[in-house]
């Protein structure tokens, strides 16, 4: 059926529509009160096109659509179907991360880890909390106060002995047998699901009878304790307030665009008061002044709300043709009224404007001065990674060599997101024979962390090993040996014959579910940078090491020429290419003339069989050994 006759078969009714390419690959997501008129309009000669809508139109070779009963079902299932499919042509909310939820696991032993993608697992979730601030704040209380584990691995209880965390009083150590019990575990794990709930009350007064039961039987310390953790959570929960605040909120939008890059931000009040804010970007927007900022800032709004907690008010800088239609939308969702609102005048105008404001700041951080805060980069790291701790101190590592010879690893560590170069180290492989990658890995992490516990040296929060599963693997069996596992490890995975790119994360406990890479991150981008700096580490050395092999192994082959005449030599010229240059009289008053002579002879020999003629028998490079540049492994 040609298009021309499934446009007759179109409906009436209110729907959303699906064009394709000639690959049956879908390129756009619309909807329509009417299916008919809408569908039929790309199609007329007549209908004067924006260029984005003549290069859609031009690319389309197939339709597709489903009926639905109003317009809000359609715009319920044009949101999904974008999200789903990710059509070229339409308007991507590429960050759809929610606000901070604080995630308690599913596990006999659980931990407490902020997240932003709230999801069907059994876990418990609460929030969202503002401002995020907040989040972070009551996890770490979380992990002072009520000493939940922070770490990924399994709880058996049949560790030696406890990690450092537990000597911190940061841990109740479930993971050693004695220490902990499952039943002290559960108690502070209640105490913890109490304090996210918002009862700060009850349990404060449970916590004072706590207090008071081991008073009076003697056992003052853990009185202390009890007392110390009710006066904390007491505290907490003036601030809790506001989190939890959902009848007085509102969030205001605003962006602002240069060509095809733009920055849109939100704000959010509660209680009359900004506690919130996100930014979202765009790279890939229209060239042309046919940018239509209503059906941009309309498609954003519905994306957004599909996945977010909706507020009782939401304020834009223009108005867009969806807007009745999502408000009933949302007053469903939310089970109250909830208004779109246009300011034009007056406080929510200039509030407005200022959100617009800052859309500008954060365009010129994002796409001109390109320095972003540190802080709020390893912050949305921790979201990302579901880390119960901050990760100030990140290390990484990375193996270097060419069919196992010359095999070297590399390790850079970052400190608050800044690279600490004076704190670099690289290793030469010493129990691996052959091409190993994985007992290559294994060695080097087992070296660097041994001796970084005998002369007490500062661990990392977070490292990440440039490889798959077998990489982690045996990292982790590393770790394991040096009872290190709280530790977290990543693996930065790469896609087939794509040596300089990251495909997805591998979290350590967690490799069922990869983290796909999002190059638009700040968080991934300061990740390809810890990549790219371990893996220069690891290939410098490399090459170092390759070059002196190389060296040695030339100057051998020329009688009377020993180590001693091979280091004064590279010590005078640095390098062999220069040495094949230099004369009898430059070379002389560090070898001898003789020795000179000889080694001059040598390499002149080696010019004149370059020069000679080729035989006609072609023999590739590679198959008489001659490789150019080290290969990544």
């Amino acid at each position: 059926m040609t298009i021309a006759e499934k446009l007759k078969t179109v409906s009436t009714s209110a729907g959303i529509y699906l064009h394709k390419n000639q690959a049956g690959k879908i390129i756009y997501v619309g909807k329509a009160k009417n299916l008919r008129n809408r569908v039929r309009s790309y199609f007329q000669a007549s209908r004067n096109l924006d260029i984005k809508t003549r290069q859609l139109v031009r690319q389309i070779a197939d339709f597709e659509f489903i009926v639905v009963d109003n317009e809000v079902e359609a715009l319920v299932l044009e949101s999904n179907l974008i999200k789903k499919h990710k059509p070229r042509f339409n308007v991507m909310l590429k960050d759809d991360k929610q606000y901070p939820h604080l995630k308690m696991t599913n596990e006999p032993f659980p931990k407490v880890v902020i997240t932003r993608r709230v999801m069907r697992d059994g876990a418990n979730y609460y929030g969202p909390m503002l401002p995020a601030s907040l989040a972070r704040k009551t996890l770490d209380l979380v992990n002072r106060a009520f000493q939940l584990r922070t770490c990924d691995i399994e709880i058996d209880g049949r560790l030696p002995r406890p990690c450092l965390e537990y000597h911190l009083k940061r841990c109740l150590g479930p993971c050693v047998k004695g220490l902990c019990n499952q039943d002290e575990y559960r108690e502070a794990a209640r105490d913890v699901k109490t304090l996210l709930e918002g009862k700060n009350r009850e349990l404060a007064a449970d916590l004072e009878q706590r207090m008071w039961r081991f008073s009076e039987n003697g056992q003052f310390e853990l009185a202390a304790k009890y007392r110390d953790l009710r006066n904390t959570v007491i505290a907490l929960g003036e601030q809790q307030k506001m989190a939890y605040t959902a009848d007085r909120d509102v969030d205001i939008f605003g962006f602002y665009r240069e060509d095809q890059r733009l920055a849109l931000q939100l704000f959010t009040m509660r209680e009359g008061r900004i506690v919130g804010r996100r930014e979202f970007f765009w790279e890939d927007l229209p060239e042309d002044d046919t940018f239509n900022a209503r059906e941009f800032l309309g498609d954003v709004l519905v994306q957004y709300y599909s996945t977010d907690y909706v507020p009782r008010e939401i304020h834009v800088p223009n108005d867009f043709e969806d807007r009745p239609v999502l408000e009933k939308l949302l007053t469903e969702r939310r089970g109250k009224r909830v208004r779109i609102v246009l300011p034009k005048i007056g406080e929510k105008r200039h509030l407005v404007d200022l959100v617009e404001t800052n859309a500008k700041v954060a365009f010129e951080q994002r796409f001109r001065v390109l320095k972003p805060d540190s802080q709020k980069v390893l912050e949305e790291l921790q979201e990302i990674l579901e880390l119960s701790y901050f990760p100030d101190r990140i290390e990484s590592f990375d193996i270097s060599n060419i069919s196992g010879s010359e095999n070297v690893a590399g390790i850079v560590v970052f400190d608050n997101g800044k690279p600490a170069k004076n704190l670099y180290r690289r290793f030469i492989i010493k129990s691996v024979e052959g091409q190993d990658d994985f007992a290559s890995m294994h060695e080097a992490v087992f070296r660097r962390y041994k001796r970084m516990m005998d002369e007490g040296g500062q661990l990392p929060r977070l490292i990440f090993i440039d490889g798959g599963k077998g990489q982690l693997s045996a990292a982790a069996a590393a770790m394991k040996m040096l009872d290190l596992e709280q530790i977290m490890l990543v693996g930065l995975v790469k896609p087939p014959k794509q040596h300089n790119q990251i495909s997805h994360l591998l979290v350590r406990g967690r490799e069922d579910k990869p983290i796909p890479f999002d190059r638009n991150s700040l968080a991934f981008r300061l990740i390809l940078q810890i990549r790219e700096e371990t893996h220069k580490t690891a290939i410098e050395f490399h090459r170092k090491r390759r070059e002196k092999r190389d060296f040695t192994s030339e100057l051998s082959e020329i009688p009377g020429i020993g180590d001693k005449r091979k280091m004064k030599l590279l010590r005078q010229f640095g390098s062999i290419e220069r040495i094949a240059k230099a004369s009898v009289e430059e070379m002389s008053p560090f070898v001898g003339k003789k020795a000179a002579t000889d080694i001059a002879n040598h390499f002149e020999k080696q010019r004149s069989l370059s020069n000679a003629p080729q035989s006609t028998s072609e023999t590739s490079e590679e198959e008489i050994g001659i490789i150019h540049e080290p290969a990544e492994i």
